[in-house]
């Protein structure tokens, strides 16, 4: 009812339009600026704008120094060494042109919003693979200005001391670089950095900590950093089902921050009660900080991690049976739903998004995958993971009745593709030369009703800009 969007106009305002790879091909468009800046990847997060809670995309603007038109040594060891900005925008808006919205664009970075990046540089990022030697005689470059270069000169903590004539053969022997001793735009004062790439640096500080794949990018009272989640794992504990290379034991009990422009990496011990943590933690005394001791801006884009969630939710979908005989016989067995794109069956993915949950006054960040029953399409369950203040960590599993039979996403997006009106028009765009990209359905819970979302995305024949052109949104049996 119009009472029901009125109630959760937080969960509606943030719905996701723009996914992860359209979003990612169109940031390289219109953002990259020269060749040698790339985006490697989209963050999800949330911030506080003007106000308002929102629901935000965020990706890093690299340096990747294979892209260098000219890969000369001094280019790309004393004049490229760091990449510049970022863009920003909302999930959930789009200019005339199919565009996504940017809060925060261009170079230098230009911010319409009160969300600010005082310190741009990227010197450690997903893409930073080499050394590189800051504080030199050679000036840095450091953002494109019209037909002109503005350069810059490192003033960051981070690296290691060149020092004199020892140091700097040492150095050349472990690069394997004899242009560090011969080289005259190289001082005493003159710092070397490494272990730049942010996988990288954490695996070689901590070996023997297993790190979550999605690094994310953040902004933090003006300053860019990465936040990663770690796990200690075992192999051991006594009658648990192994998973993934045997692991029957993980904890999310370390949360990492790096500076973007220092390079400096904190460990925050997130869970104080893992005795596996505990244990490096007298082995290694300076090796954790207690999670307190993180700023208060930088603990409110903690959020709960991809890669433990899809476990959890892979024992949930067989351990959710209390019933010994229903078990026994996997007679309620779940399973991730499977949707049609471009042809062929593909799972769905956990997703982040800002919504308000059943029961509460608020709307929160959370991790979200729906389930349907094995072998069936219809929707059997849907499952939350919470990331917001004291609700971090709290995992919630709403059950549909086994009596009530609800749409799952694959019988829906079966649905739009029948549809009289919207399946002739996406035939039309596909013979016309351009492509049909269509979008991440969505399930997004308003009450006791379901929302299903998809965005659909037009690129042109040649073209590497997809537009987003329509919002298919399906309830009960209604699509529009």
């Amino acid at each position: 009812t119009l009472a029901d969007i009125n109630n959760n106009s937080e969960t509606i305002n943030n719905v996701r339009l723009w996914d992860h790879q359209p979003l990612l091909d169109t940031f390289g468009q219109i953002q990259e600026i020269r060749t040698y800046y790339d985006f490697a990847s989209v963050d999800n997060d949330r911030y506080v704008i003007d106000g308002m809670y929102r629901q935000i995309m965020l990706s890093g603007r690299e340096l990747n120094s294979e892209s260098l038109p000219n890969r000369t040594w001094p280019n790309e060891r004393l004049t490229f060494t760091h990449g510049y900005g970022v863009a920003l925008g909302p999930v959930n808006e789009v200019t005339p042109e199919g565009l996504p919205v940017l809060f925060i664009k261009d170079l230098p970075p230009a911010s319409s919003v009160d969300l600010k990046v005082d310190q741009p540089g990227l010197y450690f990022s997903d893409l930073s693979s080499d050394y590189v030697l800051v504080d030199t005689n050679t000036r840095e470059f450091h953002y494109p200005k019209g037909d002109d270069n503005v350069f810059s000169q490192y003033e960051g903590v981070g690296g290691v001391p060149l020092g004199g004539l020892v140091r700097k053969a040492l150095f050349a022997l472990y690069f394997r670089d004899f242009n560090i001793l011969i080289s005259e735009q190289l001082t005493s004062e003159s710092r070397v950095l490494f272990h730049r790439n942010i996988t990288d640096r954490v695996n070689a500080i901590a070996p023997f900590l297993v790190y979550d794949g999605d690094p994310y990018l953040v902004i933090s009272e003006g300053r860019l950093y990465w936040m990663r989640d770690a796990y200690t794992v075992s192999k051991r504990y006594p009658y648990s089902t192994q998973v993934v290379n045997e692991v029957n034991y993980i904890r999310n009990s370390v949360k990492i921050v790096i500076d973007a422009y220092h390079g400096t990496t904190t460990y925050y011990l997130a869970d104080p009660n893992d005795p596996i943590a505990l244990t490096l933690q007298r082995v290694f005394p300076d090796l954790f900080t207690p999670l307190d001791e993180m700023s208060a801006d930088l603990r409110s884009h903690i959020r709960y991690p991809e890669d433990i969630f899809r476990l959890q939710t892979e024992m949930f979908m067989t351990y959710h049976m209390t019933n010994p005989a229903v078990f026994y016989n996997k007679e309620d067995q779940w399973e991730v739903p499977a949707i049609d794109a471009d042809g062929r069956a593909t799972q769905m993915e956990p997703y982040y998004t800002i919504m308000k949950l059943p029961g509460e006054n608020e709307a929160e960040f959370i991790q979200m995958l729906p389930f349907t029953p094995a072998r069936k399409d219809n929707l059997a369950a849907w499952m939350v993971a919470r990331s917001d203040g004291q609700h971090y960590g709290k995992l919630i599993a709403f059950a549909f009745p086994k009596q009530t039979v609800v749409f799952g996403p694959r019988q829906v997006v079966a649905r739009i593709n029948q549809d009289e009106t919207i399946s002739p028009q996406i035939t039309l765009w596909n013979q016309q030369g351009s492509q049909v990209i269509q979008g991440t359905l969505l399930v997004i819970p308003i009450e006791e009703s379901l929302l299903y979302i998809r965005p659909l995305y037009l690129r042109a024949a040649g073209g590497r800009i997809p537009e987003l052109k329509r919002v298919i949104v399906a309830y009960q049996n209604q699509i529009v």
